[in-house]
């Protein structure tokens, strides 16, 4: 299965959906959506990762790389995991915590939770 990257705008956020497998292959989409993003001048960006059945060490890589793009230019960036992302059944939440990055991310349980302005993330 191929990924695909929706884009959409809630307030001052960019939320970007992903769906599909988040691989070597795929991963490279997502880092440009994030960077064109930024490129744009939108520093507040949401990974909704809901539709991701798939992630591989490069997945993770992208994850970390658009943490640190957000980082340096003042921005904030922001995780929905697929359904029970707070717990252990969610293969996107295995990946990270079991490469023990887990703690690195603001993670939200919806897209909705995630572009509010006072939001609180789920504990790692």
């Amino acid at each position: 299965m191929t990924l695909k990257v929706d884009e959409s705008e809630q307030g001052p956020w960019t939320v970007l959906r992903i769906r599909g497998e988040l691989d070597l292959v795929s991963s490279p989409v997502v880092r440009q959506s994030v960077h064109e993003a930024v490129a744009e001048g939108r520093h507040e960006v949401v990974l909704d990762l809901t539709g991701v059945f798939f992630c591989d060490s490069s997945g993770v890589g992208v994850l970390i790389a658009s943490r640190r793009l957000m980082k340096s230019c003042g921005g904030r960036l922001r995780l929905v995991l697929p359904a029970r992302g707070a717990e252990d059944g969610s293969h996107v939440n295995k990946v990270l915590g079991a490469l023990g990055v887990r703690r690195l991310f603001e993670t939200y349980p919806d897209a909705e939770s995630a572009t509010m302005e006072e939001a609180h993330p789920l504990s790692a």
